[in-house]
C-alpha cells in the first residue's frame, strides 16, 4: 500500500505546513546566535504547536458544541471537540508570559554585557571566569 499519494499529501496539508513551520522554528533556535532571534523562533515553533492542536479539535462537517436551551438535541449532529481550543487559550496566555518574560531577561542581559549575541556573552563570561581564578593558578593551585 503505498501512502504518499496525491490524495494522502492533500489530505493531511494542514500537518505538513505545522511540520514545516515547526521545524522552521526549531531552525531558528538552534541556528541563530541573537536571543531576540531565538525568542522568535520559539514563537514560531508555539504557534505551529497552537494550530495543529486547533485543527485536530475541528471536525468535518461538526458543528459548534452548543446545546439547545430547551434540551432537546439531535444525536446524530456531529459536534467539533472544545478541548483543544480551551488548552489552547490557556497556552496562549502562558506562551505570552514566557515571551515577555524571556524579552525582560534578553534586556537585563544587554544591560549587563552589552550584547546580546550568545557568542560575544560567552567570550565575555569565558574573560570573567579566567580573571577570577587565573590569579589563585599562579599561586601554586590548581583550578
Amino acid at each position: 500500500m503505498n501512502f504518499f499519494t496525491a490524495d494522502f499529501i492533500l489530505g493531511h496539508v494542514n500537518y505538513w505546513l505545522f511540520t514545516i513551520l515547526m521545524m522552521t522554528g526549531l531552525y531558528i533556535v538552534i541556528s541563530k546566535g541573537n536571543l531576540v532571534k531565538k525568542i522568535v523562533g520559539l514563537n514560531i515553533f508555539q504557534t505551529s504547536v497552537f494550530m495543529f492542536y486547533i485543527s485536530m479539535g475541528k471536525v468535518s462537517g461538526g458543528t459548534a458544541p452548543i446545546f439547545p436551551l430547551d434540551g432537546n438535541y439531535d444525536p446524530e449532529i456531529a459536534y467539533s471537540n472544545p478541548l483543544p481550543h480551551v488548552l489552547i487559550l490557556t497556552a496562549i496566555v502562558v506562551g505570552i508570559a514566557t515571551t515577555s518574560l524571556g524579552l525582560a531577561l534578553i534586556i537585563r542581559i544587554r544591560e549587563e554585557y552589552h550584547s546580546i549575541e550568545e557568542a560575544e556573552i560567552t567570550e565575555i563570561e569565558d574573560t570573567i571566569f579566567l580573571s577570577e581564578h587565573l590569579p589563585i593558578a599562579s599561586q601554586g593551585e590548581s583550578i
